[in-house]
């Protein structure tokens, strides 16, 4: 079954790289940068999840039982905390992003995540929780049922069977936002467009396209990350529709040759970008050979023209005897990936192959290991 899946692994591998090597993409610049001063900001609070089924912390956790007895004493009912039982309540992180631009009144999404010792949050209700931002101030207020991707089943004799991760959830429309983030493009020294992935040659590119759209020099490329822009006067005094405008600029996006790697998962991610030099590598017995030659068309037909050179590559890949792979110069990771297909070979064995050519230095390409 895992031989399987790493056959359509490598085989889905291979013709998304085919695809790769034909057409570059063309992306919209509102993702690839985003505006400097444009930005979300984290909201964290702390609040009880009570209602729930024996599943709560534990008398152990002594704030959960703090924290209760205070509710409950905000509510006019004075209980000693030696008297107070958890088992329903569970003490939980609550986490927000507010996004740019919100206003007081509308409603996010709520994470919520056990503190304690809670065994699950399923079916539970957040008690009204103030969520807080870097500066001490409270920005929105979270509240309601919490929904989870597991569960937690308890039986007799200790028994129990859980499914997924119960305690962590989340909170559809949660929290209600109070406070906003004060936030005005017209307040903005300069517009500034910050590439999520810094590069000198799509800086450059972006640069250009956004002039070309226009028919002047808007946009400055400063670095592999900044691009300032530089409005006239009747465009500067409305940022949100020349915002609008460069956003949706096309740019064929350039980027470094990379391989992911997650040894865990067995996941190898490429770009057509990476190249390989000779080398010749030993892994148990496979071999792959990347032969090329030329083949000639012949003219066309009552014609006096010579015949017409066509460059042919030819794979070749078996398992025998032979445990030396042979890579020829310039081959792309394409070709490879083809001969490990056509011969079966596993994710990890791909992972081990690449890390060995990399320290070989015959593989032009970082690896990201995750």
């Amino acid at each position: 079954m895992s031989t399987l899946r790493s056959l359509t692994v490598l085989s889905m591998l291979a013709v998304m790289l085919v695809g790769a090597a034909h057409a570059a993409p063309m992306v919209r610049v509102k993702d690839l940068a985003s505006v400097e001063g444009v930005r979300s900001n984290p909201l964290i609070g702390y609040g009880l999840v009570v209602g729930l089924k024996g599943t709560g912390d534990g008398t152990q956790a002594e704030f959960t039982i703090q924290s209760l007895a205070n509710v409950l004493r905000r509510s006019g009912v004075s209980v000693p905390q030696s008297a107070i039982r958890v088992k329903n309540v569970a003490a939980v992180m609550i986490t927000v992003e507010l996004p740019p631009f919100a206003r007081a009144g509308q409603r996010l999404d709520v994470q919520v995540a056990s503190i304690g010792d809670a065994k699950s949050l399923q079916g539970g209700m957040l008690l009204m929780s103030p969520l807080i931002g870097p500066d001490g101030n409270t920005y929105a207020v979270a509240q309601g049922a919490v929904s989870i991707g597991g569960a937690f089943l308890g039986g007799g004799g200790g028994n129990s069977i859980q499914k997924n991760h119960p305690t962590a959830g989340r909170i559809p429309s949660g929290a209600i936002i109070e406070r906003q983030v004060p936030q005005a493009l017209h307040q903005l020294d300069e517009l500034r467009l910050l590439l999520r992935e810094p590069d000198f040659a799509t800086s450059s590119r972006l640069a250009k396209a956004i002039n070309q759209r226009f028919g002047f020099e808007l946009a400055h490329a400063e670095d592999a990350v900044g691009i300032r822009l530089d409005p006239p006067e009747d465009l500067a005094a409305n940022p949100v529709d020349l915002l609008a405008d460069v956003q949706e600029v096309e740019v064929e996006p350039d980027s470094t040759a990379k391989i992911i790697i997650n040894e865990k998962t067995g996941t190898v991610v490429m770009g057509n970008e990476v190249r390989i030099s000779t080398v010749a590598l030993a892994h148990g017995n496979l071999t792959v050979e990347v032969l090329k030659h030329n083949d000639f068309a012949p003219p066309g037909l009552f014609s006096e023209g010579q015949a017409t050179p066509v460059p042919q590559t030819e794979l070749i890949a078996r398992e025998g005897p032979n445990s030396v792979i042979t890579l020829e110069d310039g081959v792309t990771v394409r070709e490879v990936v083809e001969a490990f297909n056509d011969l079966g070979v596993s994710a990890r064995d791909m992972i081990a192959i690449f890390q060995a050519m990399r320290a070989a230095g015959a593989l032009h390409a970082e690896i990201v290991s995750l």
